[in-house]
């Protein structure tokens, strides 16, 4: 037994500092907090970014640019393998591959991408395809409509 291994553990833990459990303690009656104002206050802090009243880095560096990602139009993706899986001759909709989990809402675009390979005949219906994905469809003897 070595006594650097029984004492591993002893401090390691720091205990929190108990306020307002009386003046004796050192931090009674007003907790560390002071008399009155703002930081007497529940609540009360400072928010991200305050860096004591003067002027923030944020608003002194300038702002150049304009950026379009907020129009951005955010599609989502389907490859034209994963149609497979429906039967030939069924009308594939945004409501179809939600049943199957193949994009997660309905009321979202939708855009097909021609990744793998088609061999039945579908209806497919959605907001954009590839060229590829248009090839496979019609190849594969279905149609493509767009909305």
């Amino acid at each position: 037994m070595k006594l650097d291994q029984i004492l591993a553990t002893v401090g390691k833990a720091k205990a929190p500092r108990r306020i307002g459990r009386g003046t004796g303690s050192g931090r009674g009656k007003t907790s560390g907090r002071g008399h009155r104002g703002y930081g007497a206050r529940s609540g009360a802090g400072k928010l991200l970014g305050f860096e004591g009243g003067q002027n923030p880095i944020l608003s002194r560096i300038p702002k150049r640019g304009f950026s379009n990602a907020m129009f951005r139009t955010d599609y989502q993706v389907v490859n034209v393998a994963a149609l497979d899986r429906f039967e030939a001759g069924t009308r594939v909709d945004a409501q179809m591959m939600k049943q199957v989990r193949l994009i997660h809402d309905h009321d979202k675009p939708v855009k097909l991408l021609g990744r793998g390979e088609l061999k039945k005949k579908l209806t497919v219906v959605a907001n954009k395809f590839s060229a590829s994905a248009a090839k496979k469809i019609s190849d594969a003897g279905g149609t493509v409509e767009q909305l």
